[in-house]
């Protein structure tokens, strides 16, 4: 049947992942991107490929010493690290998780109707998280003891702009205050801003960051989730500034965002000055049309279709992985992933027949 699953070996290689996404060429190789990997999906593969027999559960880095080796051996040529004991309380709903392997305690939700900042009397009493005393542990330890040939990308619990806005008003009545009360929308979205320039300011002082990662679903299956200009005066101004912090640093800012940003991707290319951009789902673009249009101008992330991943057959994977990469490679500017995250209802057999075909290429 063929070389088995991930049998032809990848060497971590993160100069070549920047120099990918900064489109300085088409690279040696075809790289790897993913936001996250559910922890469902993390433990099925530590089992299948016996990745963690030589670890000690009991050593206080485990779960460091654990990500290296997921990390490396599916073939990324990082690891996502951000500050710890950033909590946000919010409002959520659980519900049955219906996957196959499933999450323990349910699928979570957040409350739509009604977050936690729905007033400036709740405003002024939300616990609002200190930067400032958030730990670096993650960040200290792989600055120490990553592989040199690997590097940290600044993501995870960060530069949710529109998403906390969303999250801590919930999502009627931000609609609602957009129009009532402007000036609580402002100063939530100023919090916010200051909360996170902190954040990236303690994040750039590692140098083994050498990329930062953005996270902020800003649209829908046919639009913007608030209107374009709502996202301009309230959302991508921290993004602006992300973004300028990270290229003054030297680093390349990506951005995470689902759904349908049409009306205002000049904006996040030219304004916001994204070098990438993450998140693409057939319904509203597929990733290898866009290579001919936005894709000439920033990176482009992932795209093998979420819904393609939960469906297809191994061929049909195949297939789909060695036409884009024949279509977004040259050049550099494309990193092989699915189109939003792997995610634990995907079958596993299915990510790793995308990985295996990506290394095949």
């Amino acid at each position: 049947m063929g070389n088995p699953l991930l049998s032809t070996t990848v060497r971590p290689d993160y100069k070549g992942l920047i120099d990918c996404i900064m489109r300085k060429g088409t690279p040696e190789r075809v790289h790897y991107i993913e936001l996250f990997l559910d922890g469902e999906v993390q433990e099925a593969i530590c089992q299948r490929f016996g990745l963690l027999e030589k670890l000690d559960a009991g050593d206080t880095a485990f779960w460091y010493k654990r990500q290296i080796a997921i990390q490396r051996f599916l073939g990324y040529d990082f690891v996502r690290c951000g500050l710890g004991g950033m909590e946000w309380p919010l409002r959520y709903g659980t519900t049955q998780d219906t996957a196959e392997a499933q999450r323990k305690g349910g699928r979570s939700y957040i409350d739509e109707h009604s977050g936690p900042v729905t007033s400036w009397e709740e405003f002024e009493k939300y616990p609002w998280p200190d930067p400032a005393k958030a730990s670096t542990a993650s960040l200290e330890w792989y600055t120490a003891n990553l592989p040199d040939e690997m590097c940290m990308i600044a993501s995870g619990g960060f530069a949710h702009f529109a998403e906390l806005l969303n999250w801590l008003m919930g999502y009627e009545t931000l609609c609602y205050a957009l129009y009532d009360d402007r000036d609580l929308v402002k100063a939530i979205a100023d919090r916010l801003v200051d909360i996170y320039r902190v954040v990236l300011e303690r994040i750039l002082e590692f140098d083994r960051v050498e990329i930062v990662w953005g996270s902020d679903d800003m649209g829908f299956r046919t639009g913007t989730l608030i209107g374009p200009d709502d996202l301009r005066e309230f959302v991508l101004p921290g993004h602006e500034l992300m973004a300028r912090m990270s290229h003054d640093a030297g680093k390349p800012y990506l951005l995470h965002s689902c759904g349908n940003l049409n009306q205002i991707i000049s904006d996040l290319i030219d304004g916001v000055k994204i070098d990438a951009k993450h998140s693409f789902e057939d319904v509203i673009e597929n990733v290898i049309e866009v290579k001919d249009t936005y894709g000439q101008r920033i990176a482009l992330l992932g795209g093998i279709d979420v819904d393609f991943l939960c469906r297809a057959d191994e061929a049909r994977i195949r297939e789909r992985v060695r036409k884009t990469l024949a279509k977004c490679m040259p050049g550099g500017g494309y990193c092989l992933g699915t189109g939003n995250s792997m995610a634990n209802y995907i079958p596993v057999e299915n990510y790793l027949v995308m990985l295996d075909e990506g290394r095949r290429f």
